[in-house]
């Protein structure tokens, strides 16, 4: 006889999201195979969006856009052969990939204005909305109002304030998914007033000079200007005196009389409006009868014997003519000053001689008027009393340390001792090949034996010459020349980003952040470190050399997780950015009270209030306990509960129950939440049965029909899940529960009910054997009917 056929391929389950396109193939061994497909048991001849195809020995049911309807169990029968594959359809919510697009550019608001967002969603109903503002969930108050819909929800702010600025999420949750939605919202005002308060930074008969300090908050938008405002007192009209900078703090005025008392009030501008006044004290213009601080003295000559100063008039004279000056001296290191003259001297210049070899001294002055001697002026330069000494020696070892294309660094030892001691420091000089004249590349004299002579031309040749300095002046040069490197090829910034940078940091409060981002550029890149596209928060800190940059937080916070991103831009605009999440979490926090129902029959159902962790930490789940006794061993009945339900079954009548709940996460439990009585069911005394009312006949006989039919279900392992429909007929119909043909009337695990046709199944505790096909069956004397349907069990991972 020919060789039966058989199978080569069998169906395979098929997992696929809503709206996608699904197909189920098998492949037979005879080509001349006419094959029949089942739908849930019944046999499909034609079903919107379905297809069935036969190529060769492959035979396939194509389903062009997967609808609910679609999922359930297929069959495939031809002649000796049968196999069978389930459709599973995912719906999480979606929204609208244009929306998110448009709530990635930060959402901007005038103070004051109505705010409204919405946010229209697709997905498996129910889905649960939540939103949250900084971490923290948004509840309604008389300005914020949350609403949803089963296809939209919105946040609705009546009258937008400052406070309101910060990153938002939308949280959207189905029995398929979650789905996570971020943007930023700005509200722009007008500044705060300046900081106050104002100081009196000069005050004579000519003018006033006041100074105050930058609004805390500048609204949102840039600082302008400020506007300075002056009243008279005892009049009401304020006088607008002019404006200033951003920048500027300070204010001096010379529209003042003398004697007079004045207010002054400072606005500061951004372009949303100008802020509230800052107002001063009263401020009176007086007249400085003395004489102002001339500048320093300046040291003439000096020798053991005798030094000689010379000084200039003060620019403010006080009321009256300047008549003479009184000079001072101490040591330096001392601060006592002595007089050197108790008469005023008319001229600007002393010759002092009443001094100790070898010292050093410092000099001020004091001007004096009709009104008396007014500030003496800050000390002069501190000057030996002893005759000049020798010019130093030449520098020794002068050379070239290193070089690059636009600087030269040079090193070398300072003078020999016999060549003049008492060395203050060096001068550096440079002139071009084609150049004959020296330019000095320091301001200040160099207090240590090396330089880096920076903005040199590439592929140029330099001169270049050191010199020591002391008392006396500058000593011999030693001079080099030093031929410049040609400029290095340009690299454009690149990030070397490898398997060592991570995408996703997860990271335990308190422990530190770094991140090291190696990079290769030439010339050296600018480079810049973001946070959700801000700049980076004060306790952060970036150090960058040597082709690598670093991001550094010593002790992370919740508020540390976000979007961080690298720059790198060149002279040139070319620009490369990286980007990386960072999640900091906890420990999660406890749960919140207990509370223990009787909702099924010698059971107990302990529900209780999420953990407050759960605002930001995704991977949270709770595991439940129980004791028999006070003092007995907790025992784990629940773990990897992602609801705040669990249904404990296997309760002995008489028994005291307690019961204790704990968050976890990957990092560890929380403290546990208990409940505060034990449970107990009591154990039946007597039995009693009910006799059911008569009711008078309406109907005639009639055989078992569903009103309803079952429906697929899909789970997660540890909830509840309740399995109904709906069952017509006279007398009323025997009901009989099956999964996978096995008759579950005698199975503890499941409880069945029945309240006038509407007929339920209850899985308390759903594990993943309780996936599989369920089957209801109504009979009566008049005949038979059955539904079917899947259960499917999903993990919560």
């Amino acid at each position: 006889s020919a060789p039966r056929c058989h199978l080569n391929k069998h169906l395979l389950d098929v997992r696929v999201l809503k709206g996608e396109p699904a197909e189920l193939s098998c492949t037979v061994s005879k080509d001349k195979v006419t094959g029949t497909w089942f739908k849930d048991g019944l046999k499909l001849t034609s079903m919107d969006g379905v297809f069935f195809e036969k190529e060769g020995l492959v035979h396939k049911l194509i389903i062009n856009k997967v609808e609910d309807i679609h999922a359930g169990k297929y069959r495939f029968e031809g002649g000796d052969i049968k196999t069978e594959a389930s459709v599973f359809v995912e719906d999480p919510p979606q929204v609208d990939k244009v929306l998110l697009k448009n709530l990635s550019v930060p959402t901007v608001a005038k103070a004051g204005q109505k705010v409204k967002i919405k946010i229209p969603f697709e997905g498996r109903l129910p889905v649960r909305a939540t939103w949250l503002k900084d971490r923290m969930e948004l509840v309604d108050d008389t300005r914020i109002c949350v609403d949803k819909t089963e296809t939209f929800t919105m946040l609705s702010i009546s009258s937008s304030e400052r406070k309101d600025c910060g990153d938002y999420k939308v949280r959207l949750k189905n029995d398929s998914g979650v789905l996570e939605i971020n943007f930023k919202l700005v509200v722009t005002d007008k500044p705060q007033p300046p900081a106050g308060p104002i100081k009196i930074v000069e005050s004579t008969a000519n003018d006033i000079t006041i100074e105050w300090k930058p609004p805390k908050d500048d609204g949102g938008k840039p600082l302008q200007r400020y506007i300075v405002e002056r009243q008279q007192v005892g009049k009401n009209d304020w006088v607008t005196l002019g404006e200033t900078l951003r920048s500027c703090t300070t204010f001096t005025t010379n529209k003042v009389e003398q004697d007079m008392s004045y207010y002054f009030r400072v606005r500061a501008v951004n372009a949303e409006g100008t802020s509230d006044a800052l107002e001063s004290d009263e401020v009176k213009a007086v007249s400085k009868a003395s004489p102002g601080a001339p500048d320093p003295p300046e040291i003439v000559s000096a020798s053991r014997d005798t030094i000689t100063i010379s000084w200039k008039a003060p620019r403010k004279t006080g009321s009256s003519r300047i008549v003479g000056y009184i000079v001072q001296k101490r040591k330096k290191g001392t601060m006592a000053w002595l007089p050197v003259n108790s008469v005023p001297i008319a001229d600007k210049k002393l010759k002092m001689t009443n001094l100790k070899k070898g010292l050093q001294y410092e000099f001020r002055v004091a001007a004096v008027n009709a009104a008396g001697i007014g500030d003496a002026s800050e000390p002069s330069q501190p000057v030996f009393a002893r005759d000049s000494m020798e010019s130093p020696g030449q520098v020794q070892d002068l050379k070239v340390s290193s070089s690059d294309s636009t600087s030269v660094t040079l090193t070398w030892k300072r003078p020999e001792a016999k060549d003049g001691s008492d060395v203050k420091g060096y001068d550096v000089e440079m002139r071009s090949s084609n150049n004959l004249n020296w330019a000095k590349c320091n301001t200040l004299p160099i207090e240590v034996t090396t330089y880096t002579v920076k903005g040199l031309q590439a592929k140029e040749m330099y001169f270049l010459r050191v010199r020591a300095l002391n008392d006396s002046g500058p000593g011999e040069a030693a001079e080099l020349e030093a031929c410049i490197e040609a400029a290095p090829p340009v690299v454009s910034p690149r990030l070397l980003i490898d398997d060592t940078v991570k995408s996703l940091l997860v990271i335990k409060a308190g422990n530190t952040i770094q991140v090291n981002i190696p990079f290769e550029a030439s010339p050296d890149p600018v480079v810049t470190w973001l946070k959700d596209g801000l700049p980076l928060p004060n306790q952060a800190t970036i150090n960058t050399k040597d082709g690598t940059t670093q991001l550094l937080i010593g002790a992370a916070e919740l508020t540390d997780s976000g979007t961080y991103t690298v720059e790198l831009q060149n002279g040139l605009g070319k620009r490369e950015t990286f980007s990386f999440q960072v999640q900091v979490t906890d420990i999660p926090q406890s749960p919140g009270p207990i509370q223990l129902e009787e909702n099924v029959p010698n059971t107990v159902t302990v529900t209780w209030e999420p953990s407050a962790s759960e605002k930001w930490e995704n991977n949270l789940y709770y595991t439940v306990l129980k004791r028999e006794s006070q003092k007995g061993l907790w025992h784990v009945v629940g773990d990897l509960i992602y609801t705040n339900k669990f249904t404990f079954t296997k309760l002995i009548p008489g028994r005291d129950y307690y019961f204790r709940v704990v968050a976890k996460n990957n990092l560890g439990a929380s403290a546990p939440s208990e409940s505060v009585q034990p449970w107990r069911i009591r154990k039946p005394k007597a039995e009693f049965q009910v006799k059911p009312q008569k009711y008078r006949r309406v109907n005639q006989n009639q055989p078992p029909r569903f009103l309803v039919p079952l429906k697929p279900h899909v789970v997660t392992t540890g909830s509840e899940c309740r399995m109904s429909c709906a069952v017509g007929g006279h007398p009323p119909p025997k009901i009989t529960w099956y999964k996978d043909n096995s008759d579950l009337s005698n199975d503890c695990t499941y409880f069945c009910t029945n309240d006038f046709g509407v007929c339920s199944l209850v899985v308390l505790h759903v594990t993943k054997h309780d996936e599989g096909e369920y089957m209801v069956e109504a009979t009566n004397e008049l005949g038979r009917a059955s539904s079917k349907a899947f259960l499917t069990i999903k993990g919560n991972n």
